[in-house]
């Protein structure tokens, strides 16, 4: 039930919830099979297996009805329905039946397991990928933002499930958050009192904190859907100034240790040390942010709210007190 609450991430978030459902399944399915090496932990080991694989389930069934909604060109998600449960059905025979021929010859239990864990895996990846959906959801927008930075062209609806990251492990670091609280995005109030004026005239904040190496979009309190679009996109827009400076920081180094010079690094470095390259985002965005709203339109990219987490914060004002 706490799974549940994803809420409208089983509509955008699909491919991702999908496939991290079917690694939950394998990871229920290999805790069963432990309970044959540990049996003195049976039970526990039993209950956890139970809890992944239904966590699994609720996935799988949540993301199901959306996946044939994608393949379903007018009203008939029935008819889509009807025959993708006859397919999952046929498979799921021939897969018993196989599993009677592979027992008869009495196969290395663990063996089996891992090699048809990876083909089912491999299938469900090849699964979700296949699927073309029309909202910008976070990984979809990002391949968009990226592709129109750097080539000025918004990519198709195929393309861009096709670049779509699928599997996002929770370790892994985010460069850029949307709707963030102030304490995160600004090291000091120095540094929003030297950001705020640029934002004057906008319903949000666009900050960096080199602490984190991240990109933080702060919401005000009467910002709109297309505001929140608008602090994604410059959010996306100031971090690729941020790479760029990175990599020429590094090259710089790398020239000055072949030199055997040295070239001063602040250590330390703060939001405001970055204020040039929001100022120089602001004029990128304030130019070029209607003409990325245009040519998505043109590709058939739906405009969503999915870009803000449920939850996340938005500043009601815009001073710290």
């Amino acid at each position: 039930m706490l799974f549940a609450r994803q809420g409208k991430k089983f509509d955008y978030d699909l491919k991702q919830l999908r496939f991290s459902g079917d690694l939950m399944m394998e990871l229920g399915a290999g805790i069963e099979l432990a309970t044959a090496a540990f049996p003195q932990l049976f039970l526990p080991l039993a209950c956890m297996a139970n809890v992944v694989k239904n966590v699994a389930a609720v996935t799988s069934t949540s993301t199901r009805t959306p996946i044939y909604k994608a393949y379903a060109k007018g009203e008939n998600i029935g008819d889509v329905t009807a025959k993708g449960e006859s397919v999952g059905n046929i498979a799921d025979l021939l897969g018993t039946g196989m599993s009677i021929l592979m027992s008869k010859r009495n196969p290395s239990l663990v063996a089996s397991f891992a090699v048809l864990s990876c083909g089912y895996l491999l299938s469900s990846y090849q699964e979700v990928r296949s699927v073309v959906l029309n909202t910008l959801n976070t990984a979809r927008f990002t391949v968009a933002v990226d592709s129109f930075i750097k080539t000025g062209h918004v990519p198709s609806l195929k393309e861009g499930n096709l670049e779509e990251t699928i599997f996002n492990p929770p370790w892994r670091h985010q460069p850029v958050a949307i709707g963030s609280r102030f304490g995160e995005a600004f090291q000091e109030p120095a540094s929003f009192v030297a950001t705020r004026p640029l934002f004057e005239d906008e319903r949000y904040i666009v900050t960096y904190n080199p602490a984190k190496d991240k990109v933080y979009a702060l919401l005000k309190d009467q910002a709109k859907q297309d505001d929140i679009l608008k602090a994604a996109f410059h959010a996306h827009v100031l971090l690729h100034f941020i790479n760029a400076s990175h990599a020429n920081l590094k090259a710089r180094k790398r020239m000055n240790s072949d030199q055997g010079s040295y070239h001063y690094v602040n250590p330390n470095p703060l939001n405001m040390d970055f204020l040039a390259h929001i100022e120089e985002s602001c004029k990128i965005v304030t130019s070029s942010y209607g003409v990325f709203k245009r040519k998505a339109r043109e590709q058939g990219w739906i405009m969503s709210d999915s870009l803000l987490n449920p939850g996340r914060a938005r500043l009601c004002g815009v001073a710290p007190q």
